[in-house]
């Protein structure tokens, strides 16, 4: 359990009696144990100056951890049974996003606490500043991606498709010291580079196509995530080139202006205005990246909509993309760790147009 961890969440929920949170990741982060719990209640009870409390299936073995309290019920346990006698009817309840209407409702229609509101926020606050163990095994994904991306490049050949290139990422990213992809990987050859979210399919790769990896790994409970843009066996003609061009400029000069202090929202602005400025603005469709940790996709993002200020210890994605399905889709995103004076991009494998195949 990282009782440091605790302490600023429940600084961040001053406003609340208590914090109940739902999210296992939430919960792996605050005491270390991850559980799957199904369509089963699982929650974690935090008050200041008192031990929390889990809540757990007993079908879900669980050794005693010092500090903690453990609450065990079974399938046919009532649930505000189960909670009454650790709650109060004038507790202003915080609840997380994740915690489901049918565990919810009974809560407030038993007049458990006074009053329900969000408390997502305090965790997810907490959750954003990495601390240094979280940075080195930060680092560390992103270097296996890095080394990743080397040989998945080297997977495309003629007759290839996209559905059987992604079948071999998850054994070489283990073979690399990885525990396995962080996420399905998008693999898209030609037109397909143009749908941002494309899944793998049977399309076969042909020359002169664009092959876009956007891939990441799970090293220790921690996510990566990269995205290249190759072509197959020919030179990009100069329009494709001035796509490539303009989107790796946006991506590099929105990594130059971060550090800490500075608003998420001008980061997205900064890239968006490259990419307006070279004509294709309506075909940069999402925004500039996510924040990202033990999750892919985690509480923050680097969007026009949301003026938060970076923090050093942020880590999040700069995925510029230009995508037209005539001309080329392209992306390039790399992971960012936010410094006091600057920032420390993740990842190290090049930017510069490449041709694969050959």
């Amino acid at each position: 359990m990282n009782k440091e961890r605790i302490t600023k969440v429940l600084d961040q929920a001053r406003d609340m009696d208590a914090l109940l949170l739902s999210d296992p990741y939430a919960i792996y982060y605050l005491i270390g144990k991850k559980i799957a719990p199904g369509e089963r209640f699982l929650g974690l009870l935090l008050q200041k100056d008192k031990a929390p409390v889990l809540f757990l299936n007993i079908l879900f073995p669980f050794d005693e951890m010092e500090g903690l309290k453990i609450v065990s019920y079974s399938d046919t346990d009532e649930l505000t049974a189960v909670l009454q006698p650790h709650f109060d009817p004038s507790w202003i309840l915080g609840v997380d996003k994740t915690l489901a209407a049918r565990f919810l409702l009974p809560i407030i229609k038993n007049k458990l606490v006074k009053d329900c509101v969000l408390g997502s926020r305090a965790v997810d606050k907490v959750r954003a500043v990495k601390d240094e163990s979280e940075k080195e095994l930060m680092r560390k994904a992103s270097k296996i991606n890095d080394e990743a991306m080397a040989i998945f490049k080297t997977l495309i050949r003629d007759g290839i498709s996209e559905k059987e290139v992604a079948a071999q990422l998850p054994a070489i990213y283990k073979r690399l010291g990885a525990d396995d992809n962080s996420f399905d990987a998008i693999i898209a050859f030609g037109k397909n580079a143009a749908d941002p979210h494309h899944m793998p399919d049977d399309t076969i790769v042909k020359q002169g196509d664009a092959v876009l990896f956007d891939v990441g790994c799970l090293y220790k409970g921690y996510c990566s995530d990269m995205t290249r843009t190759f072509f197959y066996k020919k030179e990009p003609d100069e329009a494709q080139k001035k796509i490539y061009s303009l989107v790796k400029n946006a991506n590099e000069e929105a990594e130059k202006m971060i550090k800490a202090g500075v608003k998420l929202c001008d980061i997205d602005k900064k890239a968006r205005d490259i990419i307006t400025e070279g004509g294709y603005g309506p075909y940069f469709t999402h925004r500039l990246g996510h924040f990202i940790g033990i999750e892919v996709h985690e509480y923050g993002d680097v969007s026009s909509s949301f003026n938060d200020l970076t923090q050093a210890g942020n880590t999040f994605s700069i995925e510029p993309g230009i995508y037209y399905p005539e001309i080329l889709g392209c992306r390039i995103e790399d992971l960012v760790l936010v410094t006091e004076d600057g920032v420390e991009v993740l990842n190290s494998y090049p930017h510069d147009i490449e041709i694969i195949g050959l």
